[in-house]
């Protein structure tokens, strides 16, 4: 009965023998788990020092313009594809493969597989850094990688959908969870897109108008069908965990399911709404995209009705302030994300720093978040020893905060000038160059708060690794818990 409940509910609390069997999980999971964790801190970084280079080069453009591969051309497609393959796609593989250990309630198989894979994906992304600075970028958003490089990477995920699949085919029977839905799909999901734009874009290019639509597909496709399942399992799982009671409800869980899954792969097209390209296709994307209000909706009740009464917890809970500040901008930006489909707004904002706005809350405020507070909550289970400092997660919290709020906020409002000057024949192009410059400038700022952020929460990783501090008996909690009056 207790192992029906737990698979129902993750916040059932476990008895004795599932002490036992988490424990057990955990230490299997430690090695790949922390190699995926620990590498993607460290792409972190970096791409953050070069977004934020990226960043200020809009401002001034001579800056650090003697080596070649310092050049915005080079920095900016570097600093985007590590963040998307260094930084969260290898930490989305060591959330996912946790929480599909944990809730197939079974000990790891293959290790190995996921040690090698996690090796072999980091020497891909670094394979693939070099050679987008050393001049070699394919030219295609989120595609940059040379021809060369790809093949590591799909290698490495492959091993890594593998054992997903492996892991789910010997779960414990019972109840499945809502985050393994989420999470099976992504793990099947990813190869397919990046196989498929890889052969159409880069080993056997296709010509013409189509590269843009293949090209729109697989970036919008990849923060849906790829992290948005992953972040979506996280907030799944650690909400109802962290406040000890059920998801609000089940049949919402799986409308918001297959309406993502039905709905998000017509997705893109919409940005080229303009372009040569048939209607049908443009009409069937802002269709697709205007009926994502459906799961996004869905899934903002669910969430919402779960910490219904309980909205306390954010104030001494780690894992639930990241993890819920993410949820509720998955909900702002997939919203804002399906009224741009609509042609009047979209002529608006189309070419302009306000979709560069709109990615960056998605990866950051929705992804990067979540990940956070699932980190949180994973590495002392993984370590044995919880975080040192409350102090510093406060810190990396309002740093992460007030940098995404900083840059979206500037590139979302100098991006909706700017669209208004373009699409006035009055108005000369060197004008709202000059209108976004300050905006731009601002957002470069934002960087260095976000930047921050990143080596508050690398020195607190470090100090988790090398267990830093006086043990504690409970975890790090943010501020001490307050008990509601009855």
């Amino acid at each position: 009965m207790s192992d029906l409940l737990q698979s129902l509910n993750p916040g059932t609390p476990p008895d004795a023998r599932s002490y036992v069997e988490r424990a057990e999980i955990d230490a299997s999971l430690r090695a790949p788990v922390l190699l995926f964790f620990g590498t993607g801190v460290a792409w972190l970084l970096l791409g953050s020092l070069l977004g934020v280079l990226a960043a200020f080069k809009m401002s001034f453009p001579h800056l650090l313009d003697s080596a070649d591969w310092l050049t915005f051309g080079r920095v900016r497609p570097a600093h985007l594809n590590i963040m998307v393959y260094g930084w969260a796609s290898a930490v989305g593989i060591g959330v996912g493969i946790w929480l599909m250990a944990r809730l197939c309630r079974v000990a790891p198989r293959h290790r190995g597989l996921l040690i090698g894979a996690g090796i072999a994906w980091n020497l891909g992304v670094l394979a693939g850094t070099i050679g987008i600075l050393a001049g070699q970028s394919r030219s295609i958003e989120w595609l940059e990688f040379p021809g060369w490089a790809t093949p590591i990477l799909f290698v490495a995920y492959a091993l890594i959908g593998v054992w997903g699949v492996i892991m789910f085919r010997f779960r414990r029977p019972g109840h499945v969870y809502v985050s393994q839905w989420y999470l099976l799909a992504a793990f099947l999901w990813f190869p397919w897109l990046y196989a498929t734009a890889n052969t159409l874009l880069i080993w056997q290019p296709v010509q013409g108008s189509v590269v843009g639509a293949v090209n729109w597909w697989y970036g919008h496709n990849v923060l849906g069908l790829w992290f948005t399942p992953i972040g979506l399992a996280s907030a799944y799982y650690m909400i109802p965990k962290v406040l000890g009671r059920p998801i609000h409800s089940y049949y919402l869980s799986i409308l918001g399911f297959w309406s993502l899954a039905l709905f998000y792969s017509w997705n893109g097209m919409h940005h080229l709404i303009g372009g040569p390209f048939p209607a049908w296709m443009i009409s069937a994307s802002v269709v697709a995209s205007v009926m994502m209000f459906i799961p996004v909706i869905t899934v903002a009740i669910n969430h919402h009705a779960t910490m219904r009464g309980h909205f306390h917890y954010l104030k001494w809970s780690p894992t639930l302030r990241f993890t819920v500040v993410g949820a509720m901008t998955y909900t702002i930006v997939s919203l804002q994300g399906s009224l741009m489909a609509i042609p009047s707004l979209n002529n608006l904002t189309h070419f302009t720093d306000y979709t560069i706005g709109h990615a960056h809350l998605g990866l950051y405020g929705f992804f990067t978040m979540t990940m956070f507070g699932a980190m949180y909550y994973i590495v002392p289970r993984l370590v044995g020893w919880e975080w040192p400092s409350a102090a510093m997660i406060r810190w990396h919290f309002w740093l992460a905060a007030s940098g995404v709020a900083l840059m979206v906020g500037s590139l979302t409002l100098g991006g909706f000038l700017q669209g208004l000057e373009l699409n006035d024949p009055q108005v000369a192009f060197l004008t709202s160059l000059k209108t976004v410059a300050p905006f731009r400038f601002v957002r470069a700022c934002s960087g260095i708060l976000l930047s921050a952020a990143h080596l508050v929460f690398a020195v607190l990783f470090i100090r988790m690794l090398l267990r830093q501090g006086g043990p504690r008996a409970e975890a790090t909690l943010l501020s001490p818990p307050e008990i509601p009056a009855v």
